[in-house]
Formats: structure tokens, sequence, C-alpha cells
């Protein structure tokens, strides 16, 4: 029980020290959450400088509302959350969506179940970098995130149907990205 009140207090301390902007809290936050953060930012991203771009403006962010932080609930989820919506403002700022129809959407199978399995992280990544802004957007936050059609219509401003599109056309992109890397395994 000791243990518990004093990494909360811990927290806490660590939290005001982010709000009174002690340069050593602030840095200690960015370099213990660089790496997952970022991976977060490459999945919404189409290259390194866009990822990099994200995070730094998600940790600005983050920094400027560690205030409304609530200690004892998760900080990673939260500033993940930031990044995310960061990631959601950044992809409206940059691209002008198209919608597209439902009816023009197809359902895509493989019959390698475990050809992916072949591929790196960095490849699959890579693959999906590949989509274009609102593919990779709508693919990330149903598949990676697990976001409901609904909520995505939302917070991209898109209709449900565009959003189910959207996937569909993602998963059949991303499955002629994923088999031309295979081809280079010799499937």
């Amino acid at each position: 029980m000791s243990i518990s009140i004093s990494l909360q207090h811990q927290e806490k301390d660590f939290i005001e020290a982010c709000i009174a902007k002690e340069r050593w809290a602030q840095k200690q936050l960015y370099e213990e959450n660089y790496t997952l953060l970022l991976g977060v930012c490459h999945r919404y991203s189409s290259n390194q400088d866009d990822a990099m771009d994200i995070l730094h403006e998600g940790f600005i962010k983050i920094l400027s509302n560690i205030h409304k932080y609530q200690p004892g609930t998760s900080l990673v989820a939260w500033m993940r959350r930031i990044m995310i919506n960061t990631a959601i403002d950044y992809y409206r700022m940059q691209s002008r969506r198209r919608t597209d129809d439902l009816e023009t959407a197809f359902e895509v199978q493989t019959n390698e179940p475990d050809a992916v399995s072949k591929l790196t992280v960095q490849e699959i990544i890579k693959c999906i970098q590949q989509l274009s802004p609102a593919y990779r957007s709508v693919f990330n936050l149903y598949v990676v995130e697990g976001f409901s059609h609904r909520e995505i219509s939302e917070m991209l401003d898109i209709t449900e149907s565009t959003s189910r599109s959207n996937l569909v056309k993602a998963r059949s992109k991303l499955k002629d990205l994923l088999s031309v890397r295979l081809g280079h395994y010799g499937k």
C-alpha cells in the first residue's frame, strides 16, 4: 500500500515539475516517451519528416496541457491520445480529402494468412506510409486504434460510408504493397 502512495506522490511531483516548466522534467518526459509516440506518428504519416513534425507538435500540446492530466490515470495513454489527435489535425491541414463512394469498394482476401510474418515491422510501416492520407488515417484509426466507423467519421469529418470505403480501399492497396514486398522474398 505504501508503495502505490509513494508512486502516486512521485508522479504528482513530476507532473507539477512539468507544469512549472522545469526543463529537467520536460526533457525526461520527452526522452522516456519519444520512441513510443514516434511509432504512433509513423502510422499516421507518409514519411519521417512528417512523423517528426507531428511528434514535435504533439509534445508542444502535451507540455502546454500537462496541467489537465489527472495523476493516477495512465500518463502514456493520455499522451498517446493527444498524439493521435495531433496526427488527425495534421492530416486535416495537409490534405484535401476526397470522398469515395462505398459502391466502388470491394472486399479483399489473401490466400496467404501467414505471408505478412515474413516482413519486418519497418517494412510494414513503410507500406502503410505509402497509403494516401485519407486511407492511412482511416486504416490506423480502425485497425490499430480500434475506433468505430461512426467515431472515425466524427473525427475526420467524413461520412461513415466514406470511412468504410476508405478502409476497404486501404486494405486493398496495402495488400498490393505488401505483395510487392513479399515478392522480394520469393513468396
